[in-house]
Order: C-alpha cells, then structure tokens, then sequence
C-alpha cells in the first residue's frame, strides 16, 4: 500500500470522530428554533413577544401616515397589512410645515418597524383601528374625567395632533422595555434594542416639541399643554393598574430627575431609567376598559396575535 493511502486512511479515521461528535451536536440542538427572512434563528419562546408589538406598530403607523398625507399603509405598504381591515375614521391632519415632516418621518420608520418584525417572525394580519376623532376624544374625556365641549379633535391642528400622538406610542415603548428581559435569542435581542432605539426617539421628540409649548392653552378648552400630558399620564396609570410607570411634563419635584427639577420632557424612574409593561398592562391601556379581557377603544376587536387572543377567548363579561 502507498505511503499516499495510508495517510489518506488515517486522515479519514481521525476526522470521523469529529463528523460524528458534530452529528451528536446538532441533534441536540433545540427543536424549538425556526428560521425567518433573515436566515437567522428564533425561539419559540420569543415568537409571541415579538408579535404582539405588531398592534401598536400598525396603529402608529396608519395614525402618523394618515395624519402627514392622509392615506396609510394600504397605499403606502399594502403587503404589510396581510389583508387586514382599513381602519376607521383615520384622516389627514390639518398640520404646520414642520409638524407634517416630523410625523411623515415617524410614519415611514413606523413602516420599517412593520417589515422588519415581520420579517423575524410570521406576523398576523392588521387588526381592525379605530383612529376616529371620536376615539381620541373618549380618551380626553377620561382623562379629565368630563366631555369636552366641542369634542377634542386629533386632526383640527398640530398641537391637537402632538398630544394624542403622546397617547399611544409612549405606551409601545414601554412595552418594549417589558419584553426585552423575557426574550431568549440573540436575533430577538437585537431586534427590540433596535426598535426600542427609534421609539424612544420618537417618543422624546413628541415630548420635546410638547415640552416647549407646555403653557401653551389648547383652545378652546382653557388648559394648557402641561396639564393635557399630566392627565393623559394619570389615566394611563389608571388603566394600567400597576402604579407609577407614566409621567406628564410637570411633575412634583419630588419626581424629577434626581428630585432636583418639575420639568419633565422624559419619562422615568427614581433612576432615570425608561418604565416597562406587560402584555397585560398594555392591553388595559389601549382597549380603554382597564380590562385585558374587553376590548374596545382604539381596537373593537381586540388586538391580534396569540397574546392578545387569548385574553379575548377567556373574556369575563
């Protein structure tokens, strides 16, 4: 036997053990994973988590782009919605130069946001949104705890629209801040640190622009700015039933940063660390019933998605 034959033979006996010991690897490997778009791995265990977002990012993104041109996502990214319904009430807002740039950019990352979750895991169909002026004036009237006369319209201007803007898309960064600790993949991982980034730019942007005009009287209510924010802040802790995790832009000294300031243009703890919610909490807040159970408020229907069916096939009412 050649010197070329031997060596070929040992090469081959020494490297089995290896092919085997990687066989024996990768059975072992957790069933659990899926592949998405990106060729990338995600558990199970993460795939609700990632989902559930999905509620507020399309409510975000029909508010924003209906508010900047007055069409959304069926025009502007129609495979995104999967198929699911327009939502009601939704129209071009009456707003400044600067105000309409500042929420179409919002609109189109809110876009991103969509495909880029969508493309980490499957997704769900839009659920049905009810942007109606209606919709936010119930909310403004919770708030105050009494009807505004005329009702609070969303659309009429651009402070109207900034402050129901700081209704919702605060409530998906907390969310956000909820989940991260529960999630188990790397893809995960760095998919909300991502989406956390940009929704907490928007979130201070939204405050910084309101913070500004904060002695600003809405008209024709006679209240101004500040106290709009502080008692949509009141209601959303209200609704979420687990204390303090929202904040207006004035605050008692006692809870600014540090204890040192009442201005408040973000949101945090004692630490000045962004609060978190639940699935739960959240689904309180934007069905505005306090109940994860009743839906109703911006979603008739409910949210979509395995979390927030399943709160919905144990209703209790």
């Amino acid at each position: 036997m050649s010197r070329s034959s031997n060596i070929h033979r040992e090469s081959m006996r020494a490297t089995t053990p290896i092919f085997a010991l990687m066989l024996f690897f990768l059975l072992l490997l957790p069933k659990s994973l899926s592949k998405n778009n990106y060729g990338t791995s995600v558990p199970k265990s993460d795939v609700d988590l990632l989902e559930f977002p999905l509620n507020l990012e399309f409510f975000e993104a029909e508010f924003f782009l209906y508010g900047a041109l007055g069409y959304g996502l069926d025009k502007v990214a129609p495979k995104l919605t999967k198929g699911g319904p327009p939502p009601i009430g939704a129209t071009k807002a009456n707003l400044d130069t600067l105000t309409k740039d500042v929420i179409l950019q919002f609109g189109l990352q809110e876009v991103g946001h969509l495909r880029a979750i969508q493309k980490t895991v499957k997704g769900f169909p839009r659920p049905l949104l009810n942007l109606s002026s209606s919709s936010f004036a119930n909310v403004i009237d919770s708030a105050f705890g009494r009807k505004l006369r005329p009702p609070f319209n969303p659309y009429k201007n651009s402070i109207n629209f900034l402050i129901a803007s700081y209704v919702i898309p605060y409530v998906g960064l907390t969310g956000y801040v909820g989940t991260n600790p529960n999630l188990n993949g790397t893809t995960s991982k760095r998919l909300v640190a991502g989406l956390l980034g940009v929704e907490s730019g928007q979130d201070a942007v939204i405050r910084a622009m309101l913070y500004e005009r904060r002695k600003m009287i809405v008209k024709p209510y006679n209240i101004n700015v500040a106290e709009f924010t502080n008692q949509i802040s009141k209601l959303r802790n209200k609704l979420g039933k687990v204390g303090l995790k929202d904040e207006g832009l004035m605050v008692p000294t006692s809870l600014g940063a540090e204890g040192r300031v009442s201005g408040n243009v973000l949101s945090a703890n004692q630490d000045s660390l962004s609060y978190g919610r639940t699935p739960m909490e959240i689904l309180r807040i934007v069905y505005g019933s306090g109940n994860e159970h009743v839906p109703g408020g911006f979603y008739p229907n409910g949210g979509n998605g395995r979390i927030a069916k399943s709160y919905l096939d144990h209703h209790d009412v």
